[in-house]
């Protein structure tokens, strides 16, 4: 009986810990060691989540590794498979493509190795996030279309990559708040500009060249955003048309304060890395994390003076 009651004892330890590692409560590695894997380096948003990222963890004594996935998925998967060899305490990952990752991610959830992601997230397998809900930027820009767009409007939508989870919120999120309730606003064109500048400008010159009339351009990024506006003044038609953007990057600050372009959505990059390193810090110290979310604010040229620097 003695004998039997140890062993239950032991099972019932072994038991606890298997659950702990399933639901993330523990890390299977090495709680020194942190890698970040990173879609693609010189992204101006990814980059300032990279940037702000190091600045915090630089006084923990982590080992943090940063890797580049050059916007290539077999690339990452390659580098998620050496980063796995090395059981990290942690990974933050933001996927460079997010169907092909998720055997990696389940890979990592077998070893027991959180995954975090941060504004990017795979389509299956467990993690954990720092993210802001893009419902709401897509909710932003159609309200403030919908409240300004003249009778009658014509309009066009620039859309980030297709299946992309941020590119699929903001549409509808725009769709349910401008489209669905302004039936007289007309969408006249539509292309998946992958969250190009280049890609943006191409397709709104050609726009240009289509329809006499473009009331507002609605963008998935500042990035196409920008893109926009170069075609709209190259062709002497930027007067009187909303153009509409996401990040609240320098470039649409400067473009709104100088009435170039009508709004931007801040998608406060700093403020996801701060919840990156704390939902690390979580999982390095056996807790289970918190999914953390952070908030859009619209920026228009009324309050665009507290966000330019």
């Amino acid at each position: 009986m003695v004998r039997k009651k140890a062993l239950s004892a032991v099972a019932a330890a072994v038991l606890a810990a298997l659950a702990l590692t399933g639901c993330g409560g523990s890390s299977g590695g090495d709680n020194g060691t942190v890698i970040y894997a990173n879609y693609k380096d010189g992204d101006g948003f990814t980059d300032t989540l990279r940037d702000e990222f190091k600045a915090q963890a630089s006084s923990t004594g982590w080992q943090v590794e940063y890797l580049d996935g050059k916007n290539d998925g077999n690339f990452q998967i390659d580098q998620m498979a050496e980063a796995l060899e090395k059981k990290p305490g942690a990974i933050v990952l933001l996927p460079a493509d997010s169907a092909s990752i998720v055997p990696t991610v389940q890979k990592a959830n077998e070893m027991g190795i959180p995954i975090i992601c941060v504004n990017r997230f795979p389509d299956g397998g467990e993690f954990f996030k720092s993210y802001s809900d893009d419902l709401d930027a897509g909710k932003m820009q159609g309200e403030f279309m919908a409240a300004n767009l003249p009778q009658g409007a014509q309009i066009v939508y620039l859309k980030g990559a297709s299946g992309n989870a941020a590119a699929e919120g903001r549409w509808e999120g725009f769709k349910k708040y401008c489209l669905d309730k302004r039936s007289d606003v007309k969408l006249v064109a539509f292309a998946d500009a992958q969250w190009s500048t280049a890609e943006a400008m191409k397709d709104m010159s050609l726009w240009l060249e289509m329809f006499p009339k473009i009331d507002g351009v609605v963008c998935g990024n500042d990035g196409m955003a920008m893109g926009a506006i170069v075609a709209l003044k190259g062709a002497g038609r930027l007067q009187g048309c909303l153009v509409s953007g996401v990040d609240a990057t320098d470039d649409a600050l400067k473009a709104i304060r100088a009435g170039e372009m009508a709004q931007t959505v801040k998608q406060d990059a700093k403020e996801q890395a701060a919840g990156a390193f704390k939902l690390v810090q979580q999982a390095m110290q056996g807790q289970k994390p918190q999914d953390v979310q952070v908030p859009f604010t619209a920026i228009t040229r009324e309050n665009v003076s507290q966000f330019a620097k």
